[in-house]
């Protein structure tokens, strides 16, 4: 267990015991929902800065698109909106993926000058502890969190070894 600024606790996680568990282990796929497939990967694709490398049935005429970036190579999926299972439209709409970054207030306006609005503002989460986050909706009605994550850059530090 270690203490972070701020009274903070982190507890330690168990050591891997090489059995198959059941327990989730990370984030495989994050899906967003967009009725212009096509324009929401154009969007995202200069927002990410990379290309989506996955698309059906078509790149012309797509109805799902998939991209990877990060330095985990996450997986961002975009889906045509009629194939929701719950309402999408006309509200900001699915669950908050935090996604880190460096630079938080940057990386706010790169997306609003792409044409997200703020839909919550730069938000300090515990006073000292390093944990700021804010959220923009894209313009295809998606929340999109952002974060500085003191906790991602250790495991990730650790994971480089």
């Amino acid at each position: 267990m270690s203490t972070l600024p701020g009274k903070v606790v982190l507890i330690e996680p168990d050591e891997p015991t090489g059995k198959a568990t059941t327990m989730m282990r990370g984030l495989a796929t994050v899906s967003f929902y967009a009725e212009d497939v096509k324009a929401a990967r154009d969007w995202y694709e200069k927002a990410l800065g990379v290309a989506a490398y996955y698309a059906v049935p078509s790149a012309e005429e797509p109805a799902y698109v998939e991209f990877r970036f990060g330095d985990l190579q996450c997986e961002l999926g975009i889906i045509d909106a009629r194939y929701a299972t719950q309402q999408v439209r006309g509200v900001p709409a699915g669950t908050v993926v935090y996604w880190h970054v460096d630079d938080l207030a940057g990386e706010l306006e790169h997306l609003t000058s792409l044409g997200a609005t703020v839909h919550e503002p730069i938000t300090e989460r515990g006073e000292g502890t390093g944990f700021r986050t804010a959220t923009v909706v894209d313009p295809f009605g998606n929340l999109v969190g952002l974060m500085n994550n003191p906790h991602y850059l250790q495991v990730l530090a650790e994971l480089k070894g």
